[in-house]
């Protein structure tokens, strides 16, 4: 079986493990918050920088949104990250079973181009949290010219397998299993698996926001 097919296989699974628990798709959840405050799809635009055709493609599950892009939304629409991923975290303390993890995965089901990662929220049931810990799996992309972004906020990288290339402006580098990086996010970053090598890695993401879910 090939990666591309390997991918496929792990989306279709995450879709029927979402419909088995009767829960929505992340753009599922944006549409539905977006249009319980009343916000236009025109506004949303405006509100996040992102084109209508973008937000409308997330929304109908046609793509799924970087964690650059997620941030953006989510304040936008006054909420925290972790909003998407679990409402209305209860709980002090959060422990998630590594069988009970819910990935989302970058991938454009209408056009079938693969970004390049997935990811998994780490603390979804933390109320009141000012990071956002994420266990991502960097693929090879089939997109070409990717583009790097840039958020309000700061991020922390820890490899766990494999090879990670890091772009930041203009400084280039690649890390190895038990290396690090902490950057401002608000500096246009690009991370990627490097030569092709499925990449594991923690990602601690601090949005700026003081706002308790």
């Amino acid at each position: 079986m090939s990666q591309d097919e390997e991918f496929l296989k792990g989306l279709e699974k995450v879709e029927k493990i979402q419909r088995a628990k009767g829960s929505l798709s992340v753009g599922e959840k944006i549409k539905r918050l977006r249009e319980k405050k009343g916000i236009s799809l025109q506004d949303f635009a405006e509100r996040t920088g992102f084109s209508s055709a973008i937000l409308s493609e997330i929304e109908n599950r046609f793509d799924s949104p970087s964690l650059g892009a997620l941030i953006e939304i989510s304040k936008s629409l006054d909420v925290e990250v972790g909003y998407f991923f679990k409402k209305n975290p209860s709980k002090r303390f959060s422990i998630v079973r590594k069988d009970k993890r819910m990935p989302t995965s970058r991938f454009a089901l209408k056009s079938g181009v693969k970004y390049g990662y997935s990811y998994e929220s780490l603390g979804q049931d933390k109320k009141n949290r000012h990071m956002e810990p994420f266990l991502v799996t960097l693929e090879p992309s089939t997109l070409k010219n990717e583009k790097p972004s840039k958020h309000a906020g700061e991020e922390f990288i820890f490899v766990l397998e494999g090879e990670m290339e890091v772009i930041l402006e203009d400084h280039r580098d690649i890390l190895y299993p038990g290396d690090c990086i902490y950057y401002d996010s608000q500096i246009e970053h690009l991370v990627r698996c490097h030569k092709e090598k499925t990449t594991k890695i923690l990602a601690v993401i601090f949005t700026g926001s003081k706002k308790a879910t």
